[in-house]
């Protein structure tokens, strides 16, 4: 006979906060990109359980995840001196709720299950060595939350799947009707189809209908993407007292949720490009660093075009996020040949011709540039000409709108 043995709750602040306004708080140290800010509250921490509790401390301190009365409860805990146990609580909850998962190092010392004594060289353990991961399910929040910051403020507009502050009456409907042709999916309309038989027949009983009188209801026809996200990761994405890298993988993150969740029959792939290039799993993202210094644009694409070819879509597109013009370029023998100073002819031109690959394979390329020096806007305009797509020149606050929107602008929808 199964049992359930209850025991006295012990209510604590730690039970009682919200998980989402935590990691919300944490979410700056937790998808930091090597952006060493001094200015940055979360700039000097790395995914250690010792940087882990000092970023709690520092959210706890902040004042802005409580209420007045647990505000009051922190004051208190504060005084008794009781704040390292509520870290160590949370920590744990965190751990056991599945958002974060530690990697604890083996215990050189062993224990001898028959005695139940201890090694001789048991000693604490170094927290400062202990590494802990941020795991899917949080990836999966911070995506979340950022994409509804980033389309939660639009505004007013077309009828579509965003929520807004605004209130409306009316009810779902699709394209207008019209005669069934033999091959469609058998969706009648009914009112059209009687309709017709009536001004034919007249209205008697029983009521004779042909052919001619079925009419079918229009919708709109939705095609799948594949879709390679080229994110620039070189040293200029932190350079220049600006972090421009952070806010692309949260906009990378915001995309991939929007796929998963919005748009399931397609495909998010992720490339990172720097003196070289390389495929990295869209889970990992929110791990991802300020790789090496140069931009070999032509790798990323290269790279992007071999990911797309495993693609069974007929719609194929690169969003290519970067701020610097293409400043190196693999050479056949695998060497990397670099040049920072200028648009130089060779890069440029092997770049270009890369491009166009691209365009005789169907495949477009939405540029999203976060600079706007003259050469660099020449050459993004030179890409997009080539390939058709679209380029926007923005900042790092508003580049998740512009990208997001135009993502699912692009999205082929044909009436017939």
């Amino acid at each position: 006979m199964k049992r359930v043995r209850y025991t006295k709750y012990e209510g604590g602040l730690a039970g009682e906060m919200s998980m989402e306004d935590l990691l919300n708080a944490l979410s700056d140290y937790l998808l930091d990109s090597g952006f060493q800010n001094p200015w940055m509250e979360f700039s000097d921490l790395d995914h250690t359980m010792d940087a882990l509790r000092d970023a709690l401390k520092r959210a706890l301190e902040s004042g802005e995840l409580f209420d007045e009365r647990m505000q009051q409860q922190l004051d208190e805990m504060t005084t008794e001196g009781k704040m390292d146990e509520l870290i160590e609580q949370l920590i744990q909850r965190m751990e056991q709720e599945n958002y974060i998962s530690i990697d604890r190092p083996q215990d050189t010392s062993q224990t001898s299950l028959t005695s139940g004594k201890v090694g001789e060289n048991e000693g604490p353990q170094n927290d400062s060595q202990v590494r802990f991961e941020v795991t899917d399910k949080s990836l999966d929040f911070l995506g979340f939350k950022t994409l509804r910051d980033l389309l939660g403020s639009l505004g007013k507009s077309s009828y579509g799947r965003h929520d807004t502050r605004h209130w409306a009456t009316g009810i779902e409907a699709s394209g207008a009707s019209r005669p069934y042709v033999f091959g469609d999916t058998l969706n009648l309309d009914t009112v059209a189809t009687l309709s017709s038989a009536i001004a034919r027949e007249g209205i008697s009983l029983p009521l004779n209908m042909e052919y001619s009188d079925l009419h079918v209801h229009q919708c709109e026809y939705q095609s799948s993407c594949a879709t390679v996200v080229m994110l620039d990761c070189s040293h200029s994405m932190i350079l220049y007292g600006e972090d421009r890298f952070t806010p692309a993988k949260r906009v990378a993150l915001a995309l991939s949720h929007l796929i998963r969740t919005q748009y399931p029959g397609d495909s998010l792939s992720l490339v990172l490009f720097h003196d070289s290039a390389e495929e990295m799993p869209v889970s990992q993202l929110a791990r991802v660093k300020v790789g090496p210094y140069y931009t070999n644009t032509r790798e990323g694409l290269r790279v992007a075009q071999r990911v797309l070819e495993r693609q069974k879509k007929d719609m194929k597109q690169i969003v290519m996020i970067t701020d610097g013009k293409p400043s190196a370029l693999t050479l056949p023998d695998g060497r990397i040949y670099k040049n920072a100073f200028g648009l130089d002819p060779l890069v440029v031109s092997e770049t270009l011709e890369e491009v166009s690959h691209c365009k005789r394979k169907g495949i477009m390329i939405n540029t999203f540039m976060l600079a706007s020096d003259f050469g660099l806007v020449q050459f993004v305009q030179r890409v997009t000409q080539m390939c058709r797509g679209k380029a926007y020149f923005t900042t790092p606050h508003n580049l998740g709108e512009y990208l997001l929107m135009d993502y699912m602008q692009r999205k082929m929808k044909t009436i017939h």
